[in-house]
């Protein structure tokens, strides 16, 4: 089958279209005929070999992580699918590689396609609100009535959790360039910080979560505006020793990341707020979750670009350039 592969580590230009075996199909799998899937900034952190220490991967390597497509088979021991279902996944990180034709997903990874959406939007939903559905709902456990920033709001995750966090009664602040700012308010955010005329930790106050998706900097001054007990998720790093534990990575490897959490974490303790690295994981009950949220209307998934399955290189260069308003798909099928 085709594929999109990389061949070792390395930034913009770094990728084929090239010919691999068909996926192998455990008791446990799905056989899915991928139509359509979306690109991720993971799929860039991957490629350039950012998470390498925490996801070690073999080359030859099919990137992907977001399929929407077609059942074709099915394991001995699934019970839940069937031959010509129509479903979507994050699939599990040790299995990735949607850029294909074809992929076995884990049952336990998977869930039928939300019925109001065709494949191209729902390639572009289980990634981002995956991660979205863990920070909020998993780990911060957003109330009614509590406030929250989410950072990049005219991002992938950005758009699926303003959405996410109005539904949960919360009030939302986020950041964005000027261009975007009616855009995201539309979305669901309560205050909108234009980042190029405003500083965001200078405008809020009290909040009780924040979700950065952002660099260092942006980590840091986020404390400024927690209350105290208030917790700040990073989405982007730098992961914790827990992390590294609940991964069951090797001692040495946890002890880096001790070294490279140790500034966010110090910082955090002393303001008296928590500090959580998440790095969002598949689960189809979840996923199953938001099926429903979208079928309800209170969520709906945002594609700025399609781009063709021999272009999957420019696509992962258009998410890289930072312009995208919320997804870019690549139609396989």
């Amino acid at each position: 089958m085709q594929a999109f592969i990389i061949d070792r580590y390395g930034k913009k230009e770094v990728g084929r279209i090239g010919e691999v075996p068909e996926p192998v199909v455990r008791d446990d799998d799905v056989l899915i005929r991928i139509h359509a899937a979306s690109i991720n900034a993971l799929d860039s952190k991957i490629r350039s070999g950012e998470f390498k220490l925490i996801l070690p991967y073999r080359f030859p390597l099919v990137l992907g992580n977001d399929v929407a497509g077609t059942v074709v088979r099915v394991g001995a021991r699934v019970r839940s699918f069937k031959s010509g279902d129509e479903v979507y996944a994050r699939p599990d990180d040790d299995r990735i590689g949607t850029f294909a034709e074809f992929i076995a997903v884990k049952e336990s990874s998977l869930a039928l396609k939300p019925q109001n959406l065709n494949m191209v939007e729902a390639a572009s939903v289980p990634l981002v609100a995956l991660t979205a559905w863990q920070v909020l709902v998993e780990t911060a456990k957003l109330k009614k009535g509590q406030k929250v920033l989410i950072h990049a709001g005219s991002g992938g995750v950005g758009t699926i959790a303003i959405q996410l966090a109005r539904h949960l009664g919360a009030f939302v602040a986020t950041t964005t360039s000027s261009a975007n700012v009616a855009w995201v308010k539309a979305l669901g955010a309560d205050v909108v910080i234009d980042y190029k005329q405003q500083d965001f930790a200078t405008v809020l106050r009290d909040y009780d979560v924040v979700l950065n998706s952002l660099g260092s900097g942006e980590l840091s001054k986020s404390l400024q505006i927690l209350k105290p007990g208030g917790h700040l998720i990073s989405i982007s790093g730098p992961p914790t020793p827990e992390f590294g534990l609940a991964r069951g990575l090797a001692w040495p490897l946890r002890q880096v990341l001790r070294l490279l959490s140790l500034g966010i974490r110090t910082k955090a303790k002393k303001k008296g707020v928590q500090y959580t690295f998440v790095f969002m994981r598949a689960d189809g009950p979840q996923l199953r979750e938001i099926t429903s949220l979208i079928e309800s209307g209170a969520i709906h998934p945002v594609v700025d670009k399609v781009f063709p399955f021999q272009d999957t290189s420019h696509a992962l260069a258009y998410v890289y350039s930072g312009r995208a308003k919320g997804k870019v798909v690549v139609q396989v099928a």
